[in-house]
């Protein structure tokens, strides 16, 4: 199945996927996901070695393998819509800025924590259109666990074994707050905002993980200090929002993605209860 818009679209628009379709769509990425991450294990059972990306990152072959098997499916499944990913970031602005809709891939986020083995890594798949995240999947490898969400259609977490719940956010306590940390990227402004905040619990987590606690109702902020890029962010912005929390920067501005040359994401909260004054402690 592939999907493209009417023929009578003007041009530009003409294979573009409709947010009807947004639903349906959902359901391949998801299987897609899950392809991926199948070849991820594949990998983390075995004695991988691991090089270095010119940024000094780590890439290991699952990196690689969920990336090829990703972009395969991919462009089988949507043959006209354009594919950024970390492992081909190389695409320029002056061809980017023209995309209205392309799939943006991280297609193992938390690649040290696959190298630690502690399972706390995902493969994360978006949707952007007009510079926002309109459709992502999340699928957690080594637990089976994933999250989903499209525009107006809400965020969903299904289990190993199939079942599938409708998630929402929480209200925020200002006395019972829980901060989803970063496993392996804390730094000292992390550390003053939660000393700032009344006997805060604090779950660190690897990965994009921590947007679905924040998603799923188990904690209520998430703030990110430090560097990341567009493909870390995307889709689980998209399950943020469609369960009611939010993505923002440090001036409140919502998230957007492919507005300009740099890749790099600005320090941003991912906020569960939008009523709630967190500008009091940030």
């Amino acid at each position: 199945m592939s999907y493209r818009s009417d023929k009578d679209n003007k041009a530009d628009r003409m294979n573009e996927i409709k947010h009807q379709e947004l639903e349906e769509l959902t359901s391949e990425i998801l299987k897609i996901s899950c392809l991926a991450g199948d070849r991820i294990l594949e990998i983390y059972e075995t004695d991988f070695s691991v090089e270095n990306k010119s940024d000094n990152s780590p890439l290991t072959a699952a990196d690689m393998a969920a990336h090829n098997t990703i972009c395969e499916q991919l462009t089988k499944l949507t043959p006209s819509i354009p594919i950024l990913s970390e492992e081909s970031s190389h695409i320029n602005f002056s061809d980017r800025q023209k995309w209205n809709q392309y799939w943006l891939v991280d297609p193992l986020d938390g690649t040290r924590e696959f190298i630690k083995r502690n399972g706390e890594f995902t493969v994360n798949i978006a949707l952007i259109e007009n510079h926002c995240s309109i459709m992502g999947v999340i699928h957690i490898p080594v637990t089976g666990i994933s999250y989903t969400a499209a525009i107006n259609n809400g965020a969903y977490k299904y289990e190993a074994n199939g079942n599938k719940t409708r998630i929402f956010i929480r209200q925020t306590i200002d006395d019972a707050i829980t901060i989803a940390g970063s496993r392996s990227h804390g730094n000292e402004q992390l550390q003053a905002f939660i000393n700032s905040l009344p006997n805060p619990e604090v779950l660190s987590v690897g990965s994009s993980i921590k947007f679905c606690l924040v998603a799923e109702g188990t904690a209520d902020i998430y703030p990110r200090f430090g560097l990341t890029s567009e493909w870390d962010t995307a889709a689980a912005q998209a399950i943020v929002e469609e369960a009611g929390g939010m993505v923002i920067d440090t001036d409140y501005k919502r998230l957007e993605y492919n507005t300009k040359e740099s890749l790099l994401n600005p320090p941003f909260l991912v906020i569960a209860d939008k009523e709630f004054d967190w500008q009091q402690y940030i």
